[in-house]
């Protein structure tokens, strides 16, 4: 069960219109590391995994649809005033030729999302140490957009995600050392 509050986990600011900056921002929309893939992997994950952890992957989860949020935002904000020439210009002539400046799951090469992108191995462990890769995945895509952006207002949010990433993949880290705990305790029958 969700309790949606209409407003973004943080402030979305963007200081002008910028459509190369949205292609590279639609990586974490739609791409492999992107927070839709991450929304649906933990969400999916969390019916094989221990009671002792499944709340953390139902938390993360949920969380990962309000970046989901955060992004189309961003996106959305620095496309809206964008000329098809400009759209152009940005790469994303494409985009812009099969959806005008609506949201599209695909990642930064314009390539459509795709349920490949969601990994769930069953063992609770392998799952933990994939959900760790995806969020230093996140953590470097996002570091490495702050590093092509001149937009201080954006990078304010995204330096937010960021951060997110990198607790939640401690959050993972954690849960991994407590099932493996678990799984080394003497069990008497």
């Amino acid at each position: 069960m969700w309790v949606y509050e209409k407003k973004l986990q943080y402030p979305v600011r963007v200081s002008q219109c910028n459509p190369m900056l949205a292609k590279f921002l639609i990586e974490q929309y739609g791409g492999a590391d992107g927070e839709l893939a991450a929304a649906l992997r933990y969400l999916n994950q969390r019916y094989t995994i221990p009671d002792k952890v499944i709340g953390l992957l139902t938390d993360i989860g949920t969380e990962e649809f309000a970046h989901l949020e955060m992004i189309a935002t961003m996106v959305y904000k620095l496309t809206k005033d964008a000329t098809p020439e400009q759209m152009k210009e940005a790469g994303l002539g494409a985009h812009y030729a099969n959806h005008e400046k609506a949201l599209y799951y695909e990642n930064a090469g314009g390539v459509p999302w795709t349920a490949t992108y969601i990994q769930a191995k069953g063992d609770p462990i392998a799952d933990l140490y994939e959900d760790i890769a995806a969020e230093e995945k996140a953590r470097a895509t996002y570091q490495w957009i702050i590093n092509m952006s001149d937009d201080p207002d954006l990078n304010d949010s995204l330096r937010f995600l960021r951060e997110r990433e990198i607790i939640h993949s401690q959050r993972f880290r954690e849960a991994v050392e407590i099932l493996k705990e678990e799984r080394d305790k003497k069990h008497i029958f």
